[in-house]
């Protein structure tokens, strides 16, 4: 059986984790909640949590599908190196950015959603998982090799190449002598 990649499964718990952060926290500051502060907190960590979760880690094996657009926050996540490359460290993150988003109702499922990301990281870390860019790759148009044929050029079924017509260009090789004679 195929080895799981828990990191896969934490991203999109993650990233959704931090969607639900912030509509709690929209709604917490918007309904004038009391303790609106943590509901303000929630809308910051909900933004800071979806802008590290978007880009996907490239995949240890099999073909890595890309988010749309994600090629630029690849490039911001790349460039902290070992502090978001590290899923201890993002588990660590995860877990105590989720403790404040518990003291309001608004966030408290978003809190609980990042809280069970922070342990799939955890698992995924233990496991020696990394994150690592999906780098676009260039492709290249290689020629077919000399050994593999042209397709056929008539549609079947074909008859053998000896009783084929010939080409219209030569007119007298175009007519061709009917095995059969015909008789009136």
């Amino acid at each position: 059986m195929g080895k799981i990649e828990w990191a896969m499964w934490a991203n999109e718990q993650a990233l959704a984790s931090g969607l639900i952060l912030l509509t709690g926290g929209i709604v917490g500051v918007a309904g004038q909640f009391r303790g609106w502060q943590f509901a303000a907190y929630a809308i910051a960590a909900g933004v800071f949590v979806c802008l590290l979760e978007y880009p996907r880690s490239k995949r240890a094996k099999g073909t890595s599908v890309e988010r749309t657009g994600q090629y630029c926050f690849t490039v911001c996540v790349k460039s902290f190196g070992p502090l978001t490359r590290n899923y201890y460290v993002r588990a660590f993150l995860h877990a105590a950015i989720c403790v404040p988003g518990g003291f309001m109702l608004a966030t408290v499922l978003g809190c609980v959603c990042l809280g069970i990301a922070s342990i799939i990281y955890l698992a995924a870390a233990i496991r020696g998982e990394h994150w690592e860019p999906i780098v676009p790759r260039k492709d290249t148009v290689r020629p077919p090799p000399a050994d593999i044929k042209n397709p056929p050029q008539n549609p079947p079924p074909r008859p053998p190449p000896e009783t084929r017509r010939k080409r219209v260009e030569d007119l007298e090789g175009a007519a061709y002598d009917n095995p059969i004679p015909v008789k009136d």
